[in-house]
Protein backbone atom coordinates (compact mmCIF):
# COMPACT_ATOMS: atom_id res chain seq x y z
CA UNK A 1 0.00 0.00 0.00
CA UNK A 2 1.23 3.69 -0.84
CA UNK A 3 0.49 6.01 2.14
CA UNK A 4 -1.25 9.55 1.53
CA UNK A 5 -1.44 11.99 4.37
CA UNK A 6 -4.41 14.07 2.87
CA UNK A 7 -3.18 16.81 5.32
CA UNK A 8 -0.84 20.30 4.89
CA UNK A 9 -0.27 20.61 8.66
CA UNK A 10 3.08 20.25 9.21
CA UNK A 11 2.77 18.70 12.66
CA UNK A 12 0.60 15.70 11.09
CA UNK A 13 3.81 14.98 8.83
CA UNK A 14 5.89 15.39 11.55
CA UNK A 15 4.12 13.10 13.46
CA UNK A 16 3.19 10.30 10.74
CA UNK A 17 6.77 10.53 9.85
CA UNK A 18 7.71 9.15 13.61
CA UNK A 19 6.26 6.35 12.75
CA UNK A 20 8.40 5.13 9.92
CA UNK A 21 6.55 4.48 7.17
CA UNK A 22 7.46 6.54 3.73
CA UNK A 23 4.24 8.67 2.86
CA UNK A 24 3.31 11.35 0.22
CA UNK A 25 1.35 14.52 0.76
CA UNK A 26 -1.97 15.12 -1.01
CA UNK A 27 -3.74 18.54 -0.73
CA UNK A 28 -7.23 19.02 -2.26
CA UNK A 29 -8.36 22.61 -2.09
CA UNK A 30 -12.08 24.17 -1.21
CA UNK A 31 -12.84 20.61 0.59
CA UNK A 32 -16.28 21.50 2.49
CA UNK A 33 -15.89 21.41 6.78
CA UNK A 34 -18.99 22.08 7.86
CA UNK A 35 -21.11 19.73 9.76
CA UNK A 36 -25.23 19.87 11.27
CA UNK A 37 -26.12 21.41 14.11
CA UNK A 38 -26.39 19.21 17.34
CA UNK A 39 -23.54 16.96 17.37
CA UNK A 40 -20.96 15.43 19.42
CA UNK A 41 -17.48 16.49 19.88
CA UNK A 42 -16.51 12.74 18.53
CA UNK A 43 -19.19 13.27 16.00
CA UNK A 44 -18.15 16.70 14.24
CA UNK A 45 -13.95 15.41 13.87
CA UNK A 46 -15.60 12.67 12.97
CA UNK A 47 -17.80 13.87 9.90
CA UNK A 48 -15.18 16.22 9.05
CA UNK A 49 -12.36 13.86 8.94
CA UNK A 50 -14.60 11.44 6.51
CA UNK A 51 -16.06 14.43 4.21
CA UNK A 52 -12.01 14.85 3.75
CA UNK A 53 -11.62 11.55 2.75
CA UNK A 54 -14.78 11.65 0.63
CA UNK A 55 -12.95 14.55 -1.86
CA UNK A 56 -10.31 11.70 -2.21
CA UNK A 57 -12.02 8.95 -3.17
CA UNK A 58 -12.29 9.93 -6.86
CA UNK A 59 -8.56 10.53 -7.15
CA UNK A 60 -6.82 7.63 -4.95
CA UNK A 61 -5.41 4.73 -6.82
CA UNK A 62 -6.42 0.74 -5.89
CA UNK A 63 -3.29 0.33 -3.99
CA UNK A 64 -3.60 3.65 -1.89
CA UNK A 65 -4.31 3.98 1.74
CA UNK A 66 -5.60 8.07 2.56
CA UNK A 67 -5.33 9.36 5.83
CA UNK A 68 -7.52 12.34 6.84
CA UNK A 69 -8.05 14.11 9.92
CA UNK A 70 -9.54 16.98 11.43
CA UNK A 71 -8.44 18.04 15.30
CA UNK A 72 -10.99 20.25 17.66
CA UNK A 73 -10.83 21.92 20.39
CA UNK A 74 -14.32 21.46 22.38
CA UNK A 75 -15.20 23.61 25.66
CA UNK A 76 -18.98 24.04 26.85
CA UNK A 77 -20.78 22.15 23.99
CA UNK A 78 -19.10 24.26 20.67
CA UNK A 79 -15.97 24.28 19.23
CA UNK A 80 -13.00 26.74 19.17
CA UNK A 81 -11.76 26.22 15.76
CA UNK A 82 -8.49 28.46 14.11
CA UNK A 83 -8.77 32.14 15.43
CA UNK A 84 -9.88 34.22 12.41
CA UNK A 85 -7.23 36.46 14.07
CA UNK A 86 -4.83 37.61 17.31
CA UNK A 87 -7.77 39.28 18.76
CA UNK A 88 -10.14 36.19 18.83
CA UNK A 89 -6.96 33.95 19.18
CA UNK A 90 -6.55 36.12 22.87
CA UNK A 91 -10.29 35.80 23.36
CA UNK A 92 -10.29 31.69 22.90
CA UNK A 93 -6.92 31.06 25.63
CA UNK A 94 -8.99 33.31 27.96
CA UNK A 95 -11.61 31.01 27.57
CA UNK A 96 -9.62 27.71 28.29
CA UNK A 97 -7.46 29.57 31.21
CA UNK A 98 -8.24 27.68 34.11
CA UNK A 99 -10.50 24.97 32.99
CA UNK A 100 -10.25 22.04 31.27
CA UNK A 101 -11.45 21.02 27.52
CA UNK A 102 -11.48 18.43 25.03
CA UNK A 103 -9.00 18.31 22.23
CA UNK A 104 -10.75 15.75 19.45
CA UNK A 105 -9.61 14.00 16.58
CA UNK A 106 -11.16 12.52 13.90
CA UNK A 107 -9.50 10.18 11.78
CA UNK A 108 -10.16 8.62 8.73
CA UNK A 109 -7.64 5.57 6.94
CA UNK A 110 -9.75 4.61 3.68
CA UNK A 111 -8.64 2.40 0.70
CA UNK A 112 -10.96 2.15 -2.58
CA UNK A 113 -12.46 -1.03 -0.60
CA UNK A 114 -12.52 0.01 3.20
CA UNK A 115 -12.64 2.61 5.33
CA UNK A 116 -12.34 3.16 8.97
CA UNK A 117 -12.87 6.03 11.13
CA UNK A 118 -12.56 6.84 14.77
CA UNK A 119 -12.31 9.96 17.45
CA UNK A 120 -8.92 10.38 20.02
CA UNK A 121 -10.25 12.76 22.82
CA UNK A 122 -7.49 13.72 25.59
CA UNK A 123 -8.53 15.81 28.18
CA UNK A 124 -6.21 19.66 28.65
CA UNK A 125 -6.36 21.38 32.07
CA UNK A 126 -4.85 24.62 31.75
CA UNK A 127 -3.30 26.74 34.75
CA UNK A 128 -5.17 30.43 35.37
CA UNK A 129 -2.56 31.71 33.10
CA UNK A 130 -2.84 35.59 32.95
CA UNK A 131 -3.91 38.24 30.42
CA UNK A 132 -0.20 39.40 30.17
CA UNK A 133 1.17 35.46 29.27
CA UNK A 134 -1.87 35.21 26.78
CA UNK A 135 -0.65 38.45 25.13
CA UNK A 136 2.67 37.38 24.89
CA UNK A 137 2.32 33.77 23.18
CA UNK A 138 -0.42 35.15 20.78
CA UNK A 139 2.43 38.71 19.47
CA UNK A 140 5.28 35.78 19.26
CA UNK A 141 3.92 32.22 18.12
CA UNK A 142 1.07 33.78 16.10
CA UNK A 143 -1.19 30.40 16.47
CA UNK A 144 -4.05 31.38 14.03
CA UNK A 145 -3.34 28.35 12.05
CA UNK A 146 -4.08 25.73 15.04
CA UNK A 147 -7.64 24.88 16.86
CA UNK A 148 -8.27 26.70 19.97
CA UNK A 149 -5.37 28.93 19.25
CA UNK A 150 -2.95 27.11 20.56
CA UNK A 151 0.05 24.30 20.15
CA UNK A 152 0.74 22.27 23.26
CA UNK A 153 4.04 22.36 21.99
CA UNK A 154 5.29 25.71 22.19
CA UNK A 155 5.62 27.83 25.16
CA UNK A 156 1.80 27.88 26.23
CA UNK A 157 2.06 24.29 26.51
CA UNK A 158 5.09 24.51 28.92
CA UNK A 159 3.96 27.11 31.16
CA UNK A 160 0.09 27.02 30.91
CA UNK A 161 -0.72 23.14 30.42
CA UNK A 162 -1.34 21.84 33.98
CA UNK A 163 -2.56 18.23 32.92
CA UNK A 164 -3.20 15.89 30.24
CA UNK A 165 -5.54 12.68 29.89
CA UNK A 166 -5.19 10.93 26.88
CA UNK A 167 -2.67 11.23 23.84
CA UNK A 168 -0.11 14.14 23.79
CA UNK A 169 0.51 13.34 19.79
CA UNK A 170 -3.63 13.57 19.59
CA UNK A 171 -3.29 17.51 21.40
CA UNK A 172 -0.81 18.11 18.17
CA UNK A 173 -3.38 16.78 15.80
CA UNK A 174 -2.39 13.31 15.20
CA UNK A 175 -2.84 10.03 17.81
CA UNK A 176 -0.48 8.17 16.35
CA UNK A 177 -0.59 5.06 18.49
CA UNK A 178 -4.06 4.33 17.74
CA UNK A 179 -3.57 5.40 14.12
CA UNK A 180 -0.49 2.58 14.16
CA UNK A 181 -2.67 0.18 15.58
CA UNK A 182 -5.52 0.84 12.82
CA UNK A 183 -3.19 1.07 10.05
CA UNK A 184 -2.01 -2.57 10.93
CA UNK A 185 -5.17 -3.61 9.36
CA UNK A 186 -4.99 -2.13 6.11
CA UNK A 187 -1.01 -2.54 5.39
Amino acid sequence: MKLVLASGSPRRKELLAGLGYDFEVRLLPGIDESYPEGLSGKEIANTIANKKADAYRQTMAADELIITADTIVFIDGHVLGKPKDEKEAVKMLQTLRGRTHQVITGVCLMTKERRETFAAVSEVTFSNITDEEIKHYVETYHPLDKAGAYGIQEWIGYIGVERIEGSYFNVMGLPVARLYQTMKYFI
